[in-house]
């Protein structure tokens, strides 16, 4: 691959990064010690602007291009690791019981501060460089936070764009889509209020456990007969919790489950039959439903002009007609998407190889693939056109 000679160059020194980045793991706004970690880098570089705190524990630098005017583009990373204990036995596994980096932000985040690196020291670039380095990526919306704390309009952001691992694609490969890329990610409480009772005297209960069992079979028809064969939609009941002892007929059931979608029209028929099915169960059978909904993260969408920039970008690297611009979905949620919902600009993929899947407690970043990350940030910064 013709990857760039100074990102071969700063493998080893980023992979420590990454490394002491993985060892120390920390969850959702409380990031601090990463955040400080990339502050001092970004300032140690040359950054013509540093700045903390923006989206409660975000950093942004700030990089002008030396080729005249031209557009600003934001480079996103994420920096939260996961509450998963870990399952690896790596040299630098975390040294925190219960948290580990299991998605990759210790990876992105690395990368993203070797290309600041290299654009600090060549400038080889028209306009100006946003590096965005976010919080509470894991559940939390710090790209929301981010977002509403004015991050596109402080920094004047033209386009933007997020790079994330994927296990199962060749290590260092680029795959990305126009188009609905993540997930929206919508999660519902419904509790099943009926009349509790003797086990052996079922007639004179209203059985939430029965109820609720029907409730988790129905709204699988809302995929199956609710919408269109080839619109996207996945809803998975993940906690049913009734009753305390085997005699006992409870009086509540508490389900709850997260409702996946990749189109807003699909996303509002999913939560309106959910409601629909839920309630409609419940008073056949004399029982009440209270259902709470959380609408999350947005579907992300990657806009089209900006998905072949960075195909582009990433041809660059490993040659013209390399970079599947078709692959399929995915059902994940991704935070990126409220920045896309700000400003065009596209999340393209990155290869980590033959690793275990995100979100497993065996997985690693594979950081063979740094320089191909830096490599792929520096083209987007340095073929940003000049006005």
């Amino acid at each position: 691959m013709p990857l760039l000679n100074r990102a071969a160059e700063l493998q080893d020194e980023v992979s420590g990064w990454r490394r002491h980045l993985h060892a120390h793991p920390e969850l959702m706004f409380d990031v601090h010690e990463t955040a400080a970690f990339v502050t001092d880098k970004l300032r140690a570089f040359g950054c013509d602007e540093v700045v903390t705190g923006l989206g409660r524990t975000g950093v942004v630098g700030v990089i002008k291009g030396n080729r005249g005017e031209g557009e600003t583009i934001g480079m996103r990373a994420d920096m939260d690791a996961l509450p998963i204990h870990e399952a690896t036995d790596v040299p630098h596994k975390s040294t925190i019981a219960g948290k580990m980096h299991a998605c990759g932000h210790d990876g992105h985040t690395s990368m993203l501060l070797g290309a600041a690196k290299y654009l600090a020291e060549t400038r080889n670039f028209a306009g100006t460089v946003v590096v965005i380095f976010q919080p509470a990526e894991e559940g939390g919306g710090g790209g929301n936070e981010m977002v509403r704390d004015g991050l596109m309009e402080r920094f004047g952001i033209d386009r933007v764009y997020g790079m994330h691992n994927m296990p199962g694609v060749d290590a260092g490969a680029f795959v990305i889509r126009p188009g609905a890329l993540c997930a929206a990610t919508d999660e519902f409480t419904i509790t099943v209020t009926g009349k509790g009772g003797h086990a052996a005297m079922p007639q004179k209960s209203i059985d939430p456990i029965v109820i609720g069992a029907q409730i988790v079979t129905a709204l699988q028809s809302i995929a199956s007969r609710n919408t269109d064969p080839v619109g996207s939609i996945v809803v998975s009941v993940t906690k049913f919790n009734a009753g305390t002892a085997y005699n006992v007929i409870p009086g509540t059931a508490v389900l709850a489950g997260t409702v996946r979608t990749l189109d807003e029209d699909v996303r509002k028929l999913g939560e309106e039959r959910l409601h629909a099915i839920t309630h409609g169960i419940c008073e056949a059978h004399g029982a009440e439903a209270h259902i709470k909904w959380h609408r999350g993260y947005p579907v992300t969408v990657n806009h089209a002009d900006e998905t072949m920039i960075a195909a582009d970008a990433a041809e660059q690297i490993t040659g013209q007609g390399t970079v599947p611009t078709d692959i399929k979905p995915m059902m994940g949620g991704e935070d990126f998407s409220y920045m896309l919902n700000a400003r065009p600009g596209a999340m393209i993929m990155i290869g980590n190889g033959d690793s275990a899947g995100l979100h497993h407690p065996e997985y690693d970043f594979n950081d063979q693939i740094i320089p191909a990350g830096i490599s792929f940030w520096a083209k987007l910064a340095e073929t940003n056109p000049a006005r």
